[in-house]
């Protein structure tokens, strides 16, 4: 690619509606924690250039988490190591005694990591989360090992502790700790080894989550670098209980927040108002995340996602993601009327140039015809739902109803070549029902998929050449009703200019 068509990519593939850096490198989100007026965004950053390295948290506030402003740098690489990934809570009534007489604030706890130690460090901020001074006394926990990171704590109030979950890497556990001021540490328990182990287990989170129908089961998340089933970089979950000193899953089932390979390093905000559980995760994965094809910066964030756990056909409880409040950004509808497709039959409009957009719809395939002749006639019910443009990029998301699958192919887009960027991902859904709801959220770089009432979720970069102008919908193999369908563009959300011309 030559540096004008360089140039040309950074503009036409920088998100309007998902937070993106200005300039530098941004991995994975840090501090997610609600001050009772703004929500916070830190995050891993390297302002010198767009790779990795010399890791600062940056810092992005919001009134709805999606409308976002930038804020100065939180915290600074120092002589003890870089900032890496950790978490914010809130301290309004000074319990930890962090804080002057009559005081609050907010605390951060993260990572210092070193070129032969990772040690758990705590900072304060007496002016909502603007400035941090360090504690005096750093690090608060250090176990004197070189792969103990990511510390996420919670607050747990039947034992009144404060419970921190931190991950040791290389022997991939999660080591649970708890705290009555956050900062003397007592180890509690292990987790693990459990699930995907791949190389490293990052970025933990413990969270205790309604489940629709009733009740709650607390879930915890824990992050695998490299070693997901697509490849790379992936996000695993257990369901089970916490008793304040251990987290025992209900069986041996483990689940993955995505089925495509763009959603890593999932964090939980602290703070929600009504305990709600909301999470962002960073749109990347570490096969090729320095070099996909912009210039000025690399790293996006996912929509913010409500997540809640729901029953799938086989009766397993399972997360759910949707996504929070987008239907606030909802701005021009693009006329596409529903309706019935008989099979072969396809239905297309254009869409938009520079515009995020917002498509809704549910559809359901017609029965597999009896006494089908050999041969492939008639033996697939596929409804395909595709992005493309004249230079015949394609990008296609589809459901075949016969066999209850759910595909994302993206290797029709000619905009960035690597190895590891592999094209085309597949899930099951309900074998037995030939009904699908499904939203996807375009976004020039971005695509994110929820299907099955937010049990799938699909999470991907994309990069075409050329800006997709069309969107087309088909159905092979038998017809298809679409009983509803909403298209929108979405309104941009970032002050600064995301989208030069």
């Amino acid at each position: 690619m030559s540096p004008q068509a360089t140039r040309r990519a950074d503009r036409s593939f920088r998100p309007m509606i998902h937070f993106t850096p200005v300039t530098g490198f941004m991995n994975d989100p840090n501090g997610l924690v609600f001050d009772g007026t703004r929500y916070h965004l830190y995050y891993q950053y390297n302002p010198f250039a767009p790779y990795a390295g010399h890791v600062h948290w940056g810092h992005a506030t919001s009134p709805d988490l999606l409308h976002w402003t930038d804020q100065p740098m939180a915290l600074d690489e120092t002589e003890a190591g870089e900032a890496y990934t950790g978490c914010a809570v809130m301290d309004f009534h000074n319990t930890t005694g962090l804080f002057g007489t009559g005081q609050g604030g907010m605390v951060a706890l993260y990572t210092r990591a070193g070129p032969h130690a990772q040690a758990q460090y705590l900072a304060t901020s007496a002016d909502n989360g603007q400035t941090f001074r360090e504690y005096a006394r750093n690090p608060v926990l250090d176990i004197g090992s070189n792969s103990f990171r990511d510390p996420q704590v919670c607050f747990h109030g039947p034992s009144g502790r404060w419970i921190m979950v931190v991950a040791k890497s290389r022997l991939h556990q999660i080591a649970f700790h708890a705290s009555i001021d956050l900062v003397h540490w007592v180890h509690l328990s292990d987790f693990g080894p459990s699930g995907l182990f791949g190389v490293d287990y990052e970025c933990p989170n413990l969270i205790e989550m309604p489940v629709a129908g009733g009740g709650t089961r607390w879930v915890l998340f824990v992050s695998v670098n490299p070693g997901g089933p697509s490849g790379g970089s992936i996000t695993q979950y257990f369901v089970g209980q916490f008793d304040g000193t251990r987290f025992i899953p209900d069986d041996t089932v483990i689940g993955l927040t995505d089925f495509a390979k763009d959603a890593y390093a999932l964090q939980v905000y602290s703070n929600m108002p009504g305990a709600e559980a909301v999470s962002i995760a960073w749109l990347g994965n570490w096969q090729y995340a320095q070099e996909l094809p912009t210039q000025s910066w690399r790293g996006v964030m996912t929509l913010p996602r409500a997540m809640v756990l729901k029953r799938d056909f086989a009766g397993r409880l399972r997360l759910a993601q949707t996504p929070r409040g987008l239907d606030s950004l909802r701005d021009v509808a693009i006329s596409f009327p529903a309706g019935r497709l008989a099979a072969g039959a396809q239905r297309k409009v254009a869409l938009p140039p520079g515009q995020a957009v917002d498509l809704c719809m549910s559809v359901t395939v017609d029965e597999r015809p009896h006494g089908l002749p050999p041969g492939d006639g008639g033996h697939t019910g596929r409804f395909i739902i595709t992005f493309g443009n004249e230079g015949d990029e394609r990008l296609t998301i589809g459901f075949d109803a016969f066999s209850g699958q759910f595909w994302l192919d993206r290797s029709g887009l000619a905009g960035f070549a690597q190895p590891f960027f592999t094209g085309q991902f597949s899930t099951v859904l309900d074998p037995d029902d030939r009904h699908c709801e499904i939203r996807i959220v375009l976004d020039a770089c971005t695509l994110e998929i929820f299907a099955n009432d937010g049990l799938t979720v699909g999470t991907a970069l994309i990069f075409p050449a050329s800006a997709l102008e069309f969107l087309r919908l088909e159905a092979s193999g038998a017809g298809a009703m679409i009983g509803s369908l909403t298209l929108h563009t979405l309104r941009r959300t970032m002050p600064r200019d995301t989208m030069a011309p």
